[in-house]
């Protein structure tokens, strides 16, 4: 202690007696500020250090057991790591996360737990948060709590790992931790497709991802549900269904079992009809050629009939155009190399050429 406040009386160049009194001197400045005397003042002081010194002892011990248990924490005010504790959501944190999922957060699917799963970066979320649409939504909905800077959007994105909304999660490699090779049978990955885990500490910042949890209103699958529970229990009611009903039900299906029939029967002769063609009248006649290939349902009867196409004809015209196209580019290779032969030829002729002067005599008359 004497240490401390000699360091602290030499950095403002003062002995320990000056800083001691020069510290009492501000101490009761500050008590008669606050219409207190110096020993409560200096009392009250004490009682805050004490209770400021049990609450980072709890923070530890909390921090501890919620890294002992795997359970994830979450950032409150001043830095400090919160547990995050299951339990019923917020009621603003919800309003958030509903409103938050109305926008175009440019979200990406990735696998958490083997679950497909919306993930979003917390910068477009705080981005959302300061736009004009939020403060125009919050005069409708009191729920969601004011932002006015960077630092409320923050603060107000906290509502949703609190809550267990949202929660922070990074790219993780499915075989991490484990001393042996991937199966030879692996999963076919999807391109850009994350497989994630939840992080244990759930900080914010601007290119940290988050995944949704929050689903919304589950009416629509509660509705389907229902559909599917009448469908059951009405087709197990069949026997006391009416006479005419019943009666409209089993021609309705004698009619979809003629279909089906109809359509096996049609198969079977289009392939005997191809069988007798491909001998009688090569290369063999098909009815309803695209029956069977991946088109839609009006374009599998669509010709009506159509001959059978020759791969191999079509692999010699294929072998004939290379050949074309070679002879066409080795041409100009042949025309390059015979200009070159006969200028190198008219060359040899011009070196061997007699370019010695000649005299002539000339007769006189």
């Amino acid at each position: 202690m004497q240490q401390q406040i000699a360091m602290e009386a030499q950095k403002r160049g003062m002995t320990p007696q000056q800083f001691q009194q020069w510290q009492r001197q501000q101490i009761e400045a500050e008590a008669k500020k606050a219409g207190m005397s110096f020993e409560q003042y200096v009392n009250k002081l004490k009682q805050q250090a004490y209770e400021s010194h049990q609450r980072q002892q709890q923070m530890a011990a909390q921090q501890q057991a919620a890294q002992q248990s795997g359970q994830p924490q979450a950032q409150g005010q001043g830095g400090e790591q919160v547990p995050i504790q299951p339990g019923a959501p917020d009621p603003r944190a919800t309003a958030v996360a509903k409103w938050l999922r109305g926008q175009d957060l440019k979200t990406r699917t990735c696998i958490l737990n083997g679950q497909r799963k919306d993930m979003f970066r917390v910068k477009r979320a705080l981005r959302a948060l300061q736009s004009p649409a939020y403060a125009k939504a919050r005069s409708k909905n009191h729920l969601l709590p004011p932002v006015t800077d960077a630092a409320t959007a923050s603060e107000t994105f906290k509502l949703l790992p609190l809550s267990l909304l949202s929660l922070h999660v990074s790219k993780s490699d499915p075989h991490e931790g484990h001393n042996h090779a991937p199966p030879a049978k692996a999963q076919k990955r999807v391109k850009g497709l994350w497989t994630v885990k939840i992080e244990q500490q759930q900080d914010i910042s601007d290119d940290l991802h988050y995944v949704w949890l929050y689903e919304g209103p589950q009416w629509r699958q509660k509705m389907y549900a229902g559909g599917a529970l009448v469908l059951i229990m009405a087709v197990v009611m069949f026997p006391l269904w009416p006479v005419k009903l019943r009666l409209g039900v089993w021609y309705l299906s004698m009619g979809m079992l003629g279909l089906i029939g109809l359509f096996f029967a049609m198969a079977i002769f289009r392939a005997i009809l191809f069988a007798v063609t491909y001998f009688a009248v090569p290369p063999g006649l098909w009815l309803y050629p695209n029956l069977f290939e991946d088109v839609g349902f009006f374009d599998s009867f669509r010709p009506v009939w159509g001959w059978q196409e020759e791969k191999k004809k079509k692999k010699g015209k294929k072998a004939t155009s290379d050949a074309s196209a070679a002879g066409e580019k080795s041409s100009p290779k042949k025309a390059k190399a015979k200009a070159s032969s006969t200028g190198t030829a008219s060359a040899t002729e011009a070196t061997n050429r007699d370019l010695k002067p000649r005299i002539e005599e000339v007769e006189e008359d």
